[in-house]
Order: structure tokens, then C-alpha cells, then sequence
């Protein structure tokens, strides 16, 4: 499924990216979302928006198949963050069975990758064909520390918090359901979670800037066949996996 704002029509000079956040360890989501992004061919560049890791227990397949691209840029989740906390020997944010979860994760996390992971930042900065683009996690007062999340956002309250920032397009995750927020000079967008979903499918967007600076957004759900990845929870023992079941995948692998 797709949904479309905007008109390429004339666009000649376009640049086209590719917005992906909260992976969340699920390999098979990821696969069929860049297979996807690769079967349209013109995107030009991917920018993944954090929580690479975590909740999902397939770290190390994601992981590899990320790092091996060199057409992604990322930017640090909240679990990504808690992951190297744990190996750094440091106390993360995480608590209870969450925690636990994390501990699983790190213990099990291939060690090449942790240089990569640790060279990820906050936030990136670019300009894409003339517009000014501020790529994050979720907000931030300041780094590393994340708002809690708003579950019922609004253009004001998202105006109040970016009112100082000059970036035309922000775009952000952590909050699991799509976003696309607009005014006269700013617009705000979270694709969806691309690796936990009450059903079968991963959600990811695009969004082209013409030559005249004018942007179209996207929104996809690409369908996947999440079984195994789901009756792996039980078969692996992995940490809090009744309630990542139930809350993040809405119990799929019972009904």
C-alpha cells in the first residue's frame, strides 16, 4: 500500500531517498523492505532512523546486512544506545525485563560490529537538491537524552519544539505509527515502524525533491511472511518475549 502527497510532474532534476526507522532486530521485515526500495530504482540514497537492534533478536543478520550497504546513513536509537551501555560496562536506561532483553542482545551481538555502531551519532544534518534535512531518533532536550514520546502529536506542539531549528524536513521514528505534519515552511515526517507491526507488514517512505524544491512523500507497507521470525522468540528463550509478542507484534504467531 502506498500513500502519495505532492506532484512530481516536471521534476526533472528530483533526488529521491528512502526513509527507514525501527528496524528493531527483525531481519525478515528488513529484506523484504529493501528489496523493495531496490526494485523501484531510483532511490538514490537510504537514511535509517534509529533502533537498528533490540526488541527483534535477529541483531547480527541485521546488522550485516546494513553495514554491508554503502548507501545508508544512520542515526542512534534509544536501544541501540542501551545495547552499547551494556558492553561499555555502563548502566543503561532500560529496567526490568527490558533490560534483561538488552543483556541478551549485547551478549549475543557479533563484536565487529560494535566500532560501527559506536560511530553512529544523534543526528544528521543534510542538504538534499537545495532543502535543508534534520534526520533523528525522536526528540531530543539534548544529547543522548530522548523526550518521552507524545502518543497524540500535533503541528503545534511539533512547531513549539522545532522552533529554532532551520531544517525544512525532519524526520524522525521511536513513536511505531506514521507521521506527516506540515505548515508553511517546515514538514515533519516518521515513515512507521519498519520491524514491529500488529500485522504482516513492514512499513517504510520516500521522499523526492524536485529541482524547484518541491517535495513529494510516499508512505509503503511492504508485506512479508513473518513466521519464523515470530516462532523464533520461543525457540531462541529470548528475554520478555510474552509481552514483545503481544505488544509489539500483537500476538500474530497464535492466531
Amino acid at each position: 500500500m502506498s500513500l502519495v502527497d505532492g506532484n512530481e510532474e516536471g521534476d526533472y532534476l528530483s533526488y529521491k531517498i528512502a526513509v527507514l526507522a525501527d528496524i528493531h532486530g527483525n531481519h525478515e521485515a528488513l529484506k523484504s523492505v529493501l528489496k523493495h526500495i531496490d526494485g523501484t530504482g531510483d532511490v538514490e540514497h537510504i537514511y535509517c532512523l534509529g533502533d537498528l537492534i533490540g526488541v527483534g533478536y535477529q541483531t547480527n543478520e541485521v546488522l550485516d546486512k546494513l553495514f554491508s550497504r554503502n548507501d545508508i546513513s544512520f542515526v542512534r536509537g534509544n536501544h541501540d544506545q542501551d545495547v552499547l551501555s551494556i558492553i561499555d560496562g555502563e548502566k543503561p536506561n532500560s529496567k526490568g525485563e527490558e533490560r534483561e532483553h538488552h543483556h541478551w542482545i549485547a551478549s549475543n551481538l557479533n563484536p565487529s560490529f560494535i566500532p560501527k555502531l559506536r560511530s553512529i551519532p544523534y543526528t544528521l544534518r543534510r542538504q538534499i537538491n537545495g532543502v535543508s534535512f534534520l534526520f533523528l531518533h525522536y526528540h531530543m532536550k539534548k544529547e543522548p537524552q530522548f523526550l518521552p514520546v507524545n502518543y497524540d502529536p500535533s503541528i503545534d506542539e511539533l512547531e513549539k519544539l522545532y522552533h529554532h531549528e532551520q531544517s525544512k524536513v525532519v524526520c524522525f521514528g521511536h513513536h511505531h505509527v506514521v507521521h506527516h505534519f506540515k505548515n508553511d515552511h517546515q514538514l515533519f515526517i516518521n515513515p512507521g515502524a519498519l520491524g514491529c507491526s500488529h500485522n504482516p507488514t513492514a512499513q517504510y517512505a520516500t521522499i523526492t525533491v524536485g529541482d524547484k524544491g518541491n517535495i513529494n512523500t510516499s508512505f509503503f507497507e511492504v508485506p512479508y511472511d513473518p513466521t519464523d521470525f515470530l516462532q523464533g522468540y520461543e525457540q531462541l528463550q529470548v528475554p520478555a518475549r510474552d509481552f514483545i509478542l503481544t505488544n509489539f507484534y500483537g500476538n500474530q504467531h497464535i492466531k
